[in-house]
Formats: C-alpha cells, sequence, structure tokens
C-alpha cells in the first residue's frame, strides 16, 4: 500500500474539516511518538449526525444501528484532527480506542456500537489498525452526543 491517504480514497472515503473545539483544548496533541485525540463528537457540517441517549426500540432514543454509524463519524472527525496534526501519512500503529456511549438505562450494548469506529479504523488501516480499547456507558456527553471517540496513535518519529 503507498499510503493511507490512498487507501481512504481507495475506501471512497474522505476527511472531514477537523471540527472545531468547543471548550478550551486542542483536537490533537503529539508528544514523543504518540497523538492524542480529544474526544470526538459525530459532527457533520457542524452539526450532530444523532442527538440522545443509546437504547433499544425506545421513541425519542437514539438505535443501535444509528449510534454505530455516528461513533464510525467520530472516529472519522478523530482522524482528521490526527491529520491535521501530523499528516495521515505519519501513522504507523492505531494504539488505542476509548468510546462513550451516552446509554439509557438499561442499555449494554456499548462494545457493538464502539465498532462503528474500531471498523473503520479495521478498513482503513488493516494490521496496523489493530488495536486497544474501551467502550464506556456514561449518562451524557456533551451537547447531547449518543457517542464520542478518541483516539491514541503511533506515528513516525
Amino acid at each position: 500500500m503507498s499510503s493511507w491517504s490512498s487507501r481512504l480514497s481507495e475506501l471512497g472515503l474522505t476527511l472531514p474539516p477537523v471540527v472545531p473545539p468547543l471548550a478550551a483544548y486542542q483536537p490533537a496533541v503529539r508528544t514523543g511518538n504518540l497523538v492524542y485525540t480529544a474526544g470526538q463528537l459525530p459532527m457533520v457540517d457542524g452539526e450532530l449526525m444523532f442527538r440522545g441517549k443509546v437504547a433499544e426500540g425506545a421513541e425519542g432514543i437514539v438505535s443501535p444501528d444509528d449510534a454505530k454509524a455516528a461513533a464510525r463519524q467520530a472516529a472519522l472527525n478523530a482522524l482528521a484532527a490526527v491529520d491535521a496534526l501530523v499528516g495521515l501519512d505519519a501513522i504507523v500503529q492505531i494504539v488505542k480506542v476509548v468510546g462513550f456511549v451516552a446509554s439509557a438505562d438499561g442499555f449494554a450494548g456499548q462494545p457493538g456500537v464502539v465498532n462503528g469506529a474500531s471498523e473503520l479504523i479495521g478498513e482503513i488501516f488493516g494490521d496496523a489498525g489493530k488495536h486497544a480499547r474501551s467502550a464506556v456507558g456514561v449518562n451524557e456527553l456533551p451537547i447531547g452526543a449518543p457517542v464520542e471517540v478518541e483516539l491514541i496513535v503511533e506515528v513516525k518519529p
């Protein structure tokens, strides 16, 4: 493979613009050979894809399938933050994915939701996308988002 950028193109994907911070932080920070992203929400053109807590079958609730799609978008947004800081092609390994899922009472499907992020990473990076992961259920996320994703990425020196 010539580059991660070309792999993204092969998949028909483009990185979105970096989502501007909602508070006092940077979208991504490098220390040594690691880049840490801030938690990224499923923003598209300045708006959340979905809003609310995740559960099965309740009206006014984000479905697990929609939340999985939102996690995929949040991961794309995190990759955009990495790209803006060091360039996508500097990535050596995706080290860790952390996903937070705003969960309605009784919802325990966080791993399936965060698979939206993990599967995207696998599609793009193959073996270099094999990562450690946390999928955490939380009561609320910023601005009513159903998911938030952050990455830790190893980059070239």
